[in-house]
């Protein structure tokens, strides 16, 4: 009985070397996992970390460039006001008769010119009159 005990014993031992081997394999595995598993996280981490800095990137160039057409367009308006006030202010020292006079001096030298003005600029106003009655429909 006593060598049946010891067979025991032996085959518990061996059954518990066998346990510690695959325990250790197993431990061994799931470290590996964890590895590979970090591995992931940092890759993915450093993935979203370069898509930040490059949207950031882009809006930041995107900022500038809304800035530079800003500065382009408030300087093109100031240009526009500034041809603007020129012109009213020519139109308000006009004198209306000069202007009048120098219409008929000028269709009584080029009197063909005259009329095709005259007749380009009535067709003008007409398509202009239309196209303003159409959207009253």
């Amino acid at each position: 009985m006593s060598q049946n005990r010891n067979q025991d014993d032996a085959s518990i031992g061996g059954g518990g070397t066998t346990g510690r081997t695959t325990g250790g394999a197993g431990i061994g595995a799931t470290d590996a996992g964890t590895t590979r598993d970090t591995g992931l996280t940092t890759t993915a981490n450093d993935a979203v970390g370069s898509a930040t800095a490059t949207a950031q990137g882009i809006a930041t160039q995107a900022k500038e460039q809304a800035q530079q057409v800003g500065q382009k367009v408030a300087d093109a308006a100031t240009q526009a006001k500034d041809f603007v006030s020129d012109k009213f202010k020519d139109l308000q020292n006009t004198d209306y008769r000069q202007v009048a006079e120098d219409a008929r001096d000028y269709a009584r030298q080029k009197p063909g010119q005259a009329l095709l003005i005259s007749a380009a600029a009535g067709f003008l106003i007409g398509i202009l009159l239309r196209s303003g009655g159409s959207n009253r429909r």
